[in-house]
């Protein structure tokens, strides 16, 4: 951990909302730049921005924890880059290889992780050093810091899901540290479910604190839907206890959300197929068009993009015989299809006015309702998803018969849903199916757990180095 946490710390120099991308080093020897930016309340928003930004780099949610490494392992593309040959070389994690090279994306994206993770810790720091002394306003340092907080618990939650192993199996295994201070000291791998419930500590304490915003209506406030607002934040922790398979919180969150937040379902995504209309929490990135032309751009050839063929797109979206013309996620308001080629790619991240990542959206809180309700109320809240997206009353579920069932209509729907974003990957993983479309024949539930750095294994804590720290 020493040698990759906090080798330096990195500040956004101007607000999110102006697209400014200029960096500087804030060093962590010294902290002399840092005492700088914390001396101004538009030094502190800065530093908030930079975190922000810090999350669209590739090695976070600009590809590899969202559309990019997770969707390739839930075999969403066809897309299989150079020096490739076949599909279950992405699940190569211990060495490194040509074209996935996953082992290389693994480290670089806990690296990454962990690095925001220190920023926030930093802010956090900076704020209790000397946040009353300069921001005046007591709401905005309490906005400051529950935004930093509900970051710092979103990369951990995600590390869990990804490091952590299939929670409802062992929830006791030691998995991944949960830091809080911003130094690169050594911290204990943590047990899964301790880490949810620092997870939860830190959202709790963020709702707490953007509390002043339960009146707010997301649908009328576009910027704050770039931000971890109060009801962005109510949905992770939605999504957390979904995780660890709590259906009483699990579902009030959920519901509070959908009754609260001000957003609805959107029966049309012309112009706007992220249905960014539907995001409770996205990130912007700067020129999404040319930032992210080697991974989604018009065809028909296509060398780097994320392409799906016909017949995949076709059998995911259930888009053949009578439901060809039903389902507005499969049209072409939705993907570009190139007849010619038998190849279509997704316009998310080309027609994307509002250049947005989504981190979270509405239709998740409906499918952690049907997760987690009793099996004959489910299947209301998934028709409810179905019908805004194109499909009649008259093909409604009528009820879930079963365990077995319902996991393989939200398998399903899922799928569709979140074609892209990066979280299908974590729902096989949750739900342990190691039978998905396109699925290798040699793929076991032990590839649902991502290894631990080599750098975390020969730097990071262990029993010996906390005695040798405690002699000191």
């Amino acid at each position: 951990m020493k040698k990759y946490i906090l080798s330096s710390i990195l500040m956004a120099t101007a607000l999110l909302t102006s697209g400014c991308s200029d960096w500087f080093d804030v060093s962590p020897k010294t902290d002399i730049k840092a005492e700088e930016l914390f001396t101004t309340e538009n030094g502190f928003r800065s530093a908030l921005a930079g975190l922000y930004i810090s999350m669209t780099d590739d090695d976070a949610y600009g590809d590899n924890l969202s559309f990019g490494m997770l969707d390739q392992m839930a075999q969403l593309y066809d897309m299989i880059p150079d020096g490739t040959t076949s599909r279950d070389a992405i699940y190569i994690y211990d060495v490194h290889t040509n074209g996935y090279d996953t082992k290389t994306k693994l480290e670089r994206s806990w690296l990454k992780a962990y690095n925001i993770i220190a920023n926030c810790n930093n802010l956090l720091k900076w704020l209790d050093a000397n946040g009353a002394e300069v921001i005046r306003s007591s709401q905005d340092r309490d906005n400051l810091r529950a935004e930093a907080l509900a970051i710092r618990a979103y990369l951990h939650f995600d590390l869990l899901r990804g490091w952590g192993p299939i929670y409802k199996n062992d929830s006791t295994a030691r998995c991944i540290p949960y830091r809080t201070i911003a130094d690169a000291s050594r911290q204990p791998l943590l047990t899964a479910n301790e880490v949810a419930h620092k997870v939860l500590n830190d959202l709790n304490e963020a709702m707490r604190l953007l509390s002043y915003e339960k009146n707010l209506s997301l649908a009328a406030d576009k910027e704050r839907r770039f931000r971890f607002n109060y009801y962005a934040v109510e949905a992770l922790m939605a999504r957390v206890y979904c995780w660890m398979d709590d259906a009483d919180n699990a579902v009030l969150h959920a519901q509070n959300v959908i009754a609260n937040s001000g957003l609805t379902l959107q029966t049309s995504n012309a112009g706007d197929p992220v249905l960014f209309n539907e995001c409770l929490c996205a990130l912007n990135l700067y020129r999404m068009s040319d930032n992210m032309s080697a991974k989604f751009a018009e065809g028909p050839k296509f060398t780097t993009q994320y392409y799906i063929g016909t017949q995949s797109l076709n059998t995911i979206f259930e888009s053949t015989g009578t439901s060809s013309d039903v389902d507005f996620r499969a049209k072409s308001a939705a993907f570009i299809r190139y007849d010619a080629q038998q190849q279509a790619i997704s316009r998310k991240y080309i027609d994307n006015p509002n250049g947005a990542i989504p981190l979270i959206r509405l239709p998740e809180m409906y499918y952690i309702l049907a997760q987690m309700s009793p099996l004959e109320e489910g299947a209301k809240y998934v028709n409810a998803v179905r019908n805004a997206r194109g499909y009649s009353t008259s093909t409604n579920i009528s009820e879930f018969f079963d365990e077995l069932y319902r996991d393989d209509v939200m398998d399903a729907e899922v799928r569709k849903e979140f074609y892209a974003e990066g979280q299908y990957f974590f729902f096989l993983k949750q739900h342990e199916i190691t039978w998905f479309y396109n699925c290798p024949a040699g793929f076991s539930a032990e590839k649902f757990v991502f290894p631990l750095p080599d750098a975390e294994i020969e730097y990071g804590w262990t029993a010996d180095s906390a005695t040798q720290e405690t002699d000191k």
